[in-house]
């Protein structure tokens, strides 16, 4: 199970859960990209077998509710939804 990583300035480590047809994560992932931030993100409903249960293991610890998506910033604070000022608060921008 290999995220994807998108390069940019590096404010700490953020994982993002996510759907490929969810609309509130792609606006999430276009968020990051334009504050040119580092990322990675793993879309979770293209996963198949033990990697998807992997995934959503590791999502119910963060969000016991599973809901996408579901962002982790430092391994310490999470986020879900879409929440521009929450992301921002949690980095420190």
């Amino acid at each position: 199970m290999e995220a994807t990583k998108v390069f940019g300035e590096n404010k700490g480590n953020i994982m993002m859960y996510t759907l490929s047809t969810c609309g509130w994560c792609r606006k999430t992932k276009e968020f990051l990209k334009n504050e040119g931030l580092e990322y990675s993100y793993l879309d979770v409903d293209l996963l198949t077998g033990q990697d998807r249960r992997d995934a959503m293991d590791e999502i119910v610890k963060w969000n016991p509710s599973p809901s996408f998506p579901t962002i982790i910033i430092n391994d310490k604070n999470v986020i879900v939804g879409y929440n521009e000022e929450k992301i921002k608060g949690a980095l420190g921008l």
